[in-house]
């Protein structure tokens, strides 16, 4: 069961890894990508840095032991970045990503999260399946910020 429950993250982490990509090569502009509107004060960008970090960070280098140094503050601060710089770093966090579930041995999906994200413990199936869910809310996010940009 464990193995199946692995592959099934494996499917859905590819899946939205590859629409995030897709998203962010939709944007007609780079501009755009960086554009924010109103009440929206994340952009795309932002939020396509704000993934890439999360997804290193606990899945990479917390499961995978990957080396991986996160700052949560760019993430939400840096500006302009190249269309192309995103890209690469989606398909960086996509390649780190899978590979670490790939290598995970099952038997730690009941096994306590390392890093105390929460103020409760959490298991790591429990924290693998929250930090799915937070990629596609923002994948959301960005979906509409473009077609509220592009009009």
């Amino acid at each position: 069961m464990e193995k199946l429950f692995l592959d099934s993250l494996y499917k859905l982490f590819e899946r939205d890894l590859n629409k995030l990509e897709e998203e962010i090569k939709l944007y007609p502009g780079e501009e755009l990508i960086w554009a924010v509107q109103g009440d929206i004060k994340n952009s795309a960008g932002n939020l396509c840095l704000h993934l890439c970090g999360n997804l290193q960070h606990y899945i990479g280098k917390n499961i995978g032991g990957a080396y991986y140094v996160r700052n949560r503050e760019l993430e939400f601060s840096a500006r302009n970045i190249p269309q192309i710089e995103l890209l690469q770093l989606i398909s960086t966090t996509r390649e780190i990503v899978l590979a670490t579930l790939l290598q995970t041995d099952s038997a730690i999906l009941e096994k306590e999260y390392p890093e105390k994200v929460f103020s409760y413990s959490m298991s790591h199936a429990y924290f693998l399946i929250h930090l799915e869910g937070h990629l596609n809310y923002h994948l959301g996010q960005i979906n509409y910020h473009r077609r509220l940009v592009q009009q």
